[in-house]
C-alpha cells in the first residue's frame, strides 16, 4: 500500500506530493508545526495538541485553515488510510506560496497544509528499559521558545551533537541550567522525591506530555517543583527523565558520561511512565476523553 499524505485539502500517495519552492515555510521557516502519538490506531492527547497549534498559529499570525474538529477528522482520516497502529501524525501550518520578501506576504494567500504518519514503536521501547543517556549544549535559540516553530535549526545542531556521542538526547543549556531537550521537556527527581521540572516561559515549549505527566503526579499526590535546575543538581539527582509526544517518559540515566544516581531507571520514573501508558490506553478503549 502506497503511504498517503495530506497536501493542502488533498490525500495523495506520497509520491505525488507537491510543495512550491516558493512556499516561505521553506525560505523562511515561516510557519509552525505539531505532533501526536497514535496509539492502537487513535490519537493520543490530541485535544492539547491542536490546543497548542492553533495558539501558536495566533502568535505569528497566520489564520487557522481549519476548525479543531475537521483538523481531528483529518487526522483520523490519514491514520485510517495508512493503517497506522501505532507512530505519529505531523502537521505543518506555513505562511504559504509567495515570491520571496520578507514581509508577510498580501492577506488573499493562503496557508500550505501538510500532514503525515510515520511509524514508531513507542510503547515497547527497548530504550524505556534500558535508559536514556543525554549529552548538554549550548542553547542558541531565539527568544520565543514557546512557539513551535518549524525554525529547527539550534535543534538540529544539538541533535546531530547528541546522534555523534551516541546517545539518545541533548539537554540545552542557558546560564548554567537546563532548559529543555532537543525535542523534549527536562525534567529531574530530588533524593527527597520532588519532581523538578522548569516554569513555563517563552524559553521552553510548553509541551503536551510534560503537561499529562504533571497532572498525572498531582492526582497521585506526588510533590511538583517548577522551578530551574542546574547541570550539576540534575547529575546530583536521585533520577531523571524526558518527556514527548514520541518518548512518553523516558528515564534518563547518564548525562555527559557520568551516570545519574546508579546508572538505572528510577521506580518513581517507572511509576510515571507507567501511568502515562495507562491514560493513553484508557483514552484509546474509550474509557476516557
Amino acid at each position: 500500500m502506497s503511504r498517503i499524505v495530506f497536501v493542502n485539502g488533498e490525500f495523495v500517495p506520497y509520491e505525488e506530493a507537491r510543495v512550491s519552492i516558493m512556499d516561505r515555510g521553506f525560505l523562511f521557516a515561516d510557519g509552525i508545526y505539531e505532533v501526536a502519538a497514535v496509539l492502537n490506531g487513535r490519537l493520543v492527547d490530541n485535544e492539547a495538541h491542536l490546543a497548542r497549534l492553533v495558539r501558536c498559529l495566533g502568535e505569528i499570525g497566520i489564520e487557522n485553515p481549519y476548525p479543531v474538529a475537521e483538523w481531528t477528522q483529518l487526522e483520523e482520516e490519514l491514520v485510517k488510510r495508512n493503517g497506522l497502529v501505532e507512530g505519529l501524525v505531523y502537521m505543518e501550518v506555513t505562511r504559504g506560496v509567495w515570491e520571496r520578501d520578507f514581509p508577510f506576504p498580501p492577506k488573499e494567500v493562503k496557508p500550505t497544509v501538510v500532514m503525515f504518519t510515520q511509524e514508531k514503536s513507542i510503547t515497547g521501547s527497548r530504550l524505556a528499559e534500558a535508559g536514556a543517556k543525554v549529552i548538554t549544549v549550548p542553547d542558541l535559540r531565539w527568544k520565543r521558545r514557546d512557539i513551535k516553530s518549524v525554525a529547527l535549526l539550534a535543534q538540529v545542531l544539538a541533535k546531530q551533537e547528541a546522534a555523534k556521542a551516541g546517545v539518545s538526547e541533548a539537554w540545552m543549556v542557558e546560564d548554567g541550567y537546563v532548559t529543555e531537550g532537543g525535542s523534549s521537556t527536562a525534567f529531574i527527581i530530588t533524593k527527597d522525591g520532588r519532581i523538578v521540572t522548569r516554569p513555563l516561559s517563552n524559553a521552553i515549549l510548553p509541551g503536551i506530555t510534560r503537561q499529562a505527566v504533571m497532572r498525572l503526579a498531582e492526582e497521585q499526590g506526588l510533590t511538583l517543583e517548577e522551578r530551574l535546575f542546574t547541570v550539576e543538581e540534575a547529575l546530583d539527582a536521585a533520577e531523571a527523565f524526558y518527556t514527548s509526544a514520541s518518548a512518553f517518559v523516558m528515564p534518563t540515566v547518564e548525562m555527559d558520561g557520568k551516570p545519574i544516581a546508579d546508572g538505572q531507571p528510577g521506580p518513581l520514573t517507572r511509576r510515571l511512565r507507567a501511568l502515562y501508558l495507562d491514560m493513553a490506553q484508557a483514552t484509546n478503549s474509550g474509557k476516557m476523553g
